[in-house]
């Protein structure tokens, strides 16, 4: 079982991304093993070697940019190396060697870049982000046609799992009606595809050359964290950086 896993996606050469699964760490039940989150209730230690560890295994210069996410649409510029985390749910860069990264569980991870291999971002979009325009936030940072930039959805909860109520839907629909389509009746509640949802929303930005999108968190526990099966659980991050 791979311990990252790379994008297969037409990014120039330069520019590198991964994302991390829960494989090849040191932590204990119930965050076993390679636990990249700090405010998870796991031991501070382990997840600050995981974190030492993946710097060196990538060869960042400097660690990757944490940030402390809370479901907000905001997205950091990131100029030079974040030395402490942030509360913000994405980072945008230009500068060579600052990897903006993400943390998850089941929300969606999503890396952004342009063709010319200039500027990547990192976005965290849970269905709040998500619905409040967290992807836009981001898009609207690049400096670049939307014809121009790739985007890959990272390793999320899958459709036949994610489980939410009639308010959830009513908020995607109020912002784009055809989000209807990414919702299939369950009972009393609704299965969301959040991969359709972001993909709608890229797609209305203009963006057309999206990648991804394929895994479930929640039914492959062997690979990946997953809060909604778990509850008490670690975090994979998503990165994304210039060469």
């Amino acid at each position: 079982m791979a311990a990252h896993i790379v994008p297969e996606w037409p990014a120039p050469a330069h520019v590198k991304a991964i994302s991390t699964t829960r494989v090849g760490g040191t932590s204990v039940a119930p965050y076993q093993s390679f636990n990249l989150g700090l405010h998870v209730g796991d031991d501070p230690q382990s997840v600050c070697h995981h974190r030492d560890s993946l710097q060196q295994q990538l060869r960042l210069s400097s660690s990757p940019a944490w940030l402390n996410q809370v479901h907000s649409t905001r997205v950091l510029t990131l100029t030079e190396p974040l030395l402490e985390a942030v509360d913000a749910d994405g980072s945008y860069t230009q500068q060579p060697g600052i990897a903006c990264t993400v943390m998850t569980a089941d929300c969606l991870p999503v890396l952004l870049c342009d063709k010319a291999g200039t500027q990547v971002a990192a976005v965290h979009a849970g269905w709040r982000g998500l619905v409040d325009g967290i992807i836009e936030q981001a898009l609207a940072l690049f400096d670049a046609p939307s014809g121009e930039i790739l985007a890959w959805l990272g390793p999320a909860i899958g459709p036949q799992q994610f489980e939410v109520g009639e308010e959830v839907r009513q908020q995607f629909m109020a912002v784009l009606p055809e989000a209807e389509c990414a919702f299939t009746a369950h009972g009393e509640k609704w299965l969301a595809d959040i991969y359709q949802l972001a993909h709608q929303r890229l797609c209305h930005s203009g963006i057309t050359h999206i990648y991804g999108g394929e895994h479930c968190t929640v039914t492959e526990s062997e690979t990946f964290f997953s809060y909604r099966r778990d509850g008490i659980t670690g975090r994979q991050a998503s990165l994304i950086w210039i060469e």
